[in-house]
């Protein structure tokens, strides 16, 4: 990951980058949108997948050109919730998806963090520890919570049914690879402002580990 030269007092300066992961409902979003509103930069690696896949992109039409104008609804757009359907009932084809659509955002992504600023930046990736691209960031923050609150809330939120839910969960990390690959965890089992309050004092721990990291790479200068 290319990192930013954002600080004036320090030319080498590189912001603390936190992979905030976690499995599909377990609340990323919620935890995100605080961060946000502290001021940290977030980088939704969901919204950077919405967006190379707009219509006109170069990702859309290898995605056409792969599984057939089908993909698309009526105002040609890919219609994601039938491309759900197809990926994740076969995971060959769910490999396919993954081979045209990763490479473009992750590259976007990068492209997005070279220009933020900030002493840390968030960078929100579902999929964190199944791609094995844990090790990039200096923290791994996962939202956790149980697998059966993961299908109630994915269920109620997307209108899916049980056996699609339980192939979404079954398609991910378990949550015991995801607890063995984090740093830090937010238990996501109370209310908006028990995560709150978590959000606040790992803002506090990641400017300052920020502060330590860019003072020992002056150190070595």
């Amino acid at each position: 990951m290319t990192q930013s030269s954002n600080s004036p007092s320090n030319p080498n300066f590189r912001p603390l980058l936190v992979g905030l992961t976690g499995g599909i409902a377990s609340g990323k979003s919620a935890v995100a949108e605080l961060f946000s509103q502290i001021g940290a930069p977030v980088l939704d690696t969901d919204q950077i997948a919405r967006d190379v896949v707009e219509p006109g992109t170069p990702t859309l039409a290898k995605l056409v050109a792969e599984f057939g104008s089908d993909i698309l609804d009526s105002s040609g757009r890919l219609d994601r919730a039938r491309m759900r359907t197809r990926v994740f009932a076969d995971p060959e084809q769910r490999k396919r998806l993954e081979a045209i659509t990763h490479p473009a955002i992750r590259e976007e992504l990068a492209s997005r963090a070279q220009r933020a600023e900030g002493p840390y930046q968030i960078h929100v990736i579902p999929l964190l520890v199944e791609s094995g691209r844990a090790d990039l960031y200096d923290r791994v923050l996962l939202v956790d919570t149980s697998e059966e609150e993961q299908l109630k809330r994915l269920m109620a939120r997307d209108s899916a049914n049980s056996e699609l839910a339980q192939q979404i969960l079954a398609a991910q990390a378990s949550r015991e690879d995801r607890l063995d690959a984090a740093d830090d965890v937010i238990v996501n089992t109370g209310t908006l402002q028990d995560l709150h309050q978590f959000v606040q004092t790992l803002h506090r721990n990641y400017t300052l580990l920020s502060e330590r990291i860019n003072a020992l790479d002056t150190d070595d200068l």
